[in-house]
C-alpha cells in the first residue's frame, strides 16, 4: 500500500503533486492501492474547500486511488498507542511550560549549538507525575542507537539518537503531533513504501521510531524526492489557469531529475518505464521554459475538436485553426489570446478603413467559396482594390490583426464563419 498525504492547508504546490504523481505511478507497478490522507489535524491553518480541492486535482491529473482518510479519524489510535508507550515507560509526560523550553532553544542558539530536550521529565518519580497539575505534553524516550533507514534515491542513511531526540508525540491538548499520527496512520493502513519529498528527510527517523517503540516490526521502504529549486513557490492552480495542461504538468514534473525514454509521454506510458531506484539524488531547478516547450507539443497532439474546446469552440475546423496559431502561443491562455480577436469586434487603421468598409460589403455579398485562391479572385476583381490596399483589409477583416499566420491557411478553416467574422 502506498500514500499520498496532503494537509488542507495551502494550495498544492508542484512538488506535492510531483509526490502524487510517483506514488500513482509505483502504485501501478507494484500493483497495489493508493490511498489519499488528508491530514487536518491543525485546525486553525486548515481552509475550508482545500481538501476537496485536493480530490478535485488529483482527478483532473487521473490519479485513481482507492480510499480518502481523515487523519482525525485516527484520533482515537493514536491516543491509545501514546498510552501503551506510557505504561511501557517508552514515553513520559513532560510538565516543561512553552517559555522555559524557549529559553533552552535560545541558550543553544547563541551557542550555537544544535537544540535538543535534556529529558528534564524523563525519570520525574510517580508520585511527581499522578500528583501534578500542570499541564503536560507526552515525549517518547530517545532511542539508545541510531535509526538507520534506507532510501530508494538518497542511499543507507543513520540518524544519530539526538536527531531522534525526546520528541513530543502528544500536545497538551491532548491531539497528537504530526510525527506521531503519520507514524501510526501509516501502520494502520499497511503502507509498503513512503515516497515523499526531501523536506521530510528529518520527519522519517521520528516515525521509524515510533514505530519501532510500538513492536511494529514491518520493513518500510522509503523513497525522499530532491527538491524542485524555484525563486518562488509554484502552486498547481497557477500552472493550470496559466493555460497549461495536466499531461503537460505530469509529463514535466515526472521527467525531472530522471532519463524518460522520449521528451513527451503520458502517465500510462511512464509506468511501463519509470525506475525509482533512477531518480537523481540532485535537486533541479524548475525550468519554465522547458514546460512551455512540453505544453505545445501535447496541445499540438490534441485531437482538433478537444484543441478547440480551450479557445471556447467545439469544431474541429477552429481547432486546426487554432493549431496554426500554436506557432506563436506555448500555453491555452496564450491560444485563445491569439484566436479570440477573431471573433471580435475589428479595429480598423484610419488609413485603410474606405477599404475594409468596401471589402467586408463584397465579403457579404459574395458566393461560398472552397478554395482561397478563388475567393482572393474574386474580392480582388469585386473591389479593384490592389497591392497593401487589398492585402491589410483583407487580413484585418479575417484575423482582427496586421500581421499573423498565411492568410491562405486561416481563410482553409475560416470559410464556413467568413460572414459572421466580417461584418
Amino acid at each position: 500500500m502506498l500514500r499520498f498525504a496532503s494537509s488542507p492547508t495551502d494550495d498544492m504546490h508542484i512538488d506535492d503533486l510531483r509526490v502524487a504523481l510517483l506514488n500513482y505511478i509505483v502504485s501501478k507497478q507494484k500493483n497495489e492501492d493508493l490511498i489519499v490522507r488528508i491530514e487536518e489535524t491543525d485546525k486553525e491553518r486548515n481552509i475550508e474547500g482545500k481538501d476537496q480541492e485536493i480530490l478535485d486535482i488529483l482527478g483532473l491529473f487521473g490519479i485513481e486511488y482507492s480510499q480518502v482518510i481523515y487523519q482525525s479519524q485516527n484520533f482515537r489510535f493514536h491516543s491509545a498507542m501514546a498510552l501503551q508507550l506510557l505504561h511501557e515507560k517508552k514515553a513520559f509526560a513532560c510538565f516543561c511550560s512553552d517559555a522555559w523550553l524557549q529559553k533552552k532553544r535560545d541558550e543553544a542558539k547563541e551557542a550555537k549549538k544544535e537544540y535538543h530536550y535534556d529529558d528534564a521529565c524523563r525519570n520525574l518519580p510517580p508520585e511527581l507525575v499522578i500528583d501534578n497539575t500542570a499541564p503536560f505534553t507526552v515525549r517518547i524516550a530517545r532511542p539508545d542507537k541510531p535509526v538507520v533507514i534506507h532510501d530508494h534515491i538518497q542511499g543507507e542513511i543513520s540518524f544519530d539518537p539526538d536527531a531522534v531526540d525526546s520528541f513530543i508525540i502528544m500536545k497538551q491538548d491532548k491531539t497528537p503531533t504530526y510525527d506521531f499520527a503519520s507514524a501510526v496512520d501509516d501502520m494502520l493502513s499497511d503502507i509498503s513504501l513512503v515516497i515523499c519529498g526531501e523536506d521530510h528527510i528529518n520527519n522519517t527517523p521520528k516515525q521509524e521510531h515510533v514505530r519501532n517503540q510500538l513492536g511494529y516490526n514491518k520493513k518500510m521502504e522509503y523513497a525522499h524526492l530532491p527538491i524542485i529549486i524555484n525563486d518562488k513557490t509554484i502552486s498547481v492552480k497557477q500552472l493550470l489557469e496559466e493555460g497549461y495542461l495536466p499531461e503537460a504538468i505530469s509529463n514535466y514534473l515526472i521527467s525531472i531529475g530522471n532519463e524518460p525514454q522520449k521528451e513527451v509521454f503520458t502517465i500510462k506510458e511512464a509506468i511501463k518505464w519509470f525506475d525509482l531506484d533512477k531518480v537523481s539524488k540532485s535537486s533541479v531547478r524548475f525550468d519554465l521554459d522547458k514546460l512551455k516547450h512540453i505544453n505545445k507539443e501535447h496541445l499540438k497532439n490534441l485531437d482538433a475538436t478537444e484543441l478547440s474546446r480551450y479557445v471556447g469552440f467545439a469544431d474541429a475546423e477552429i481547432g486546426e485553426l487554432a493549431r496554426i496559431y500554436l506557432e506563436e502561443a506555448d500555453t491555452t491562455k496564450e491560444l485563445k489570446e491569439k484566436v479570440a480577436p477573431i471573433f471580435a469586434k475589428r479595429y480598423i487603421p484610419q488609413e485603410f478603413t474606405e477599404q475594409t468598409a468596401l471589402m467586408a460589403k463584397t465579403i457579404q455579398d459574395a458566393p461560398y467559396f472552397e478554395e482561397y485562391e478563388d475567393f482572393k479572385k474574386y474580392i480582388l476583381n469585386e473591389t479593384g482594390l490592389k497591392g497593401e490596399n487589398f492585402s491589410k483589409p483583407l487580413r484585418i477583416l479575417l484575423t482582427n490583426a496586421e500581421d499573423g499566420p498565411e492568410i491562405a491557411e486561416v481563410y482553409k478553416y475560416l470559410k464556413n464563419y467568413i460572414k459572421e467574422i466580417v461584418k
